[in-house]
């Protein structure tokens, strides 16, 4: 087994890059105001008639699922090392539920904030990526001690069990009114709750991050050669179920350009949407790992990012809503939102490079660690 740094660096320079595409959506929504709505199970969906509008949709699509499945590696680790340290089974499952509802506890009293700011209207409630990942976290910190073969097998019950449980397209608005089928199971919702990232619907990444991190530390160096050619797996199982347009797509194809094969259902994610992206992810982690000591510090800037991978969160969100009242209020093209997506990571350069280095001088029970 390598060291922990060599171990952790692509987990954090792949965790970073989904910060910065990330941002770039987020960008696209307050500066350009040129966001597309949801890519939904049901309703509207985009259309693009531009190429690259398109594009800089789709590079973003990685984010959300690299950072669940990036959380349950995190957090299997975090597990192995803590035993390792004497804590108890218990210990370990408290600090998740309190790191868990600590996220949650962000995504409705800040990151909701940022959002009913950038626009005039904006539900009361709205169950955000936080809320998927800090119940996934919640709901992932009892199954730590499952062997790896049991979390495979949980995986692909969720994989699969969240298309085959899902609502039919058509029943889209119908069933808006279940309070806990949009927490849980499917998107949508109304101005007083409206939810994005259903719990259960994530959880699969989580519980594979999770398997993952079985196979990092067994062998982290097989691990990341592993990642490329399930990538490799991944990508060629969405290319078969995108083409047979049936099973897997939670809704139809728009139409048979090359745009509608790669516009694919996100909310919840389907499963051509997790293998495309996911595919991806994956196949990059392993790219991290195999580089050198010159391409390490190159992405460097991206290893800084993943490791206050909240801190960043909260801080560029505020960021680019400030952006685009003050600098951008009618807002831009795509093209011109790249210049203030840019010049947003630079402000956040630095910030969170010190809140880095202040995050490590704090206790180990510190909230401050979380962010």
């Amino acid at each position: 087994m390598i060291n922990k740094a060599k171990r952790l660096h692509p987990i954090d320079a792949l965790r970073g890059l989904m910060m910065v595409i990330m941002a770039l959506d987020h960008t696209s929504y307050f500066v350009a105001q040129n966001h597309p709505p949801g890519e939904q199970w049901g309703g509207e969906f985009p259309v693009y008639h531009d190429a690259f509008a398109f594009l800089t949709r789709l590079v973003t699509h990685p984010a959300a699922p690299g950072f669940a499945f990036l959380m349950g590696v995190g957090m299997y680790l975090f597990a192995h090392s803590r035993r390792e340290q004497g804590w108890s089974e218990w210990g370990i499952i408290r600090h998740f539920l309190i790191r868990g509802g600590f996220l949650i506890a962000i995504q409705l009293l800040i990151i909701n904030r940022a959002w009913q700011l950038g626009l005039d209207a904006f539900p009361k409630f709205y169950i955000g990526v936080l809320t998927a990942l800090g119940g996934g976290m919640i709901l992932g910190s009892f199954l730590l001690r499952l062997k790896s073969t049991y979390l495979l097998v949980l995986t692909c019950v969720l994989f699969i069990g969240t298309e085959l449980s899902h609502p039919d397209p058509s029943q889209w608005g119908l069933i808006f009114d279940q309070p806990l089928g949009l927490l849980f199971g499917y998107s949508g919702g109304d101005l007083v709750l409206w939810s994005n990232y259903p719990i259960l619907s994530w959880l699969e990444l989580v519980t594979f991050g999770i398997f993952f991190g079985h196979w990092v530390v067994e062998d982290s160096g097989r691990s990341f050669k592993r990642a490329i050619w399930l990538g490799g797996v991944f990508l060629f199982a969405f290319v078969i179920i995108r083409y047979l347009d049936g099973f897997g797509n939670i809704r139809p194809r728009m139409g048979d350009s090359w745009i509608d094969f790669l516009n694919v259902v996100k909310y919840p994610p389907s499963m051509t949407f997790t293998l495309m992206t996911m595919g991806v992810n994956l196949i990059v982690l392993g790219l991290f790992a195999r580089a050198t000591e010159t391409a390490q510090r190159i992405l460097q800037p991206l290893v800084v990012f993943g490791r206050t991978p909240l801190f960043f969160y909260i801080l560029h969100l505020f960021i680019y809503l400030w952006m685009g009242r003050w600098l951008a209020p009618y807002g831009t093209s795509i093209p011109a939102m790249y210049t203030y997506w840019l010049l947003g990571l630079l402000i956040v350069f630095p910030l969170t490079l010190w809140y880095g280095v202040f995050k490590q001088g704090q206790p180990a029970n510190s909230l401050l660690r979380f962010l």
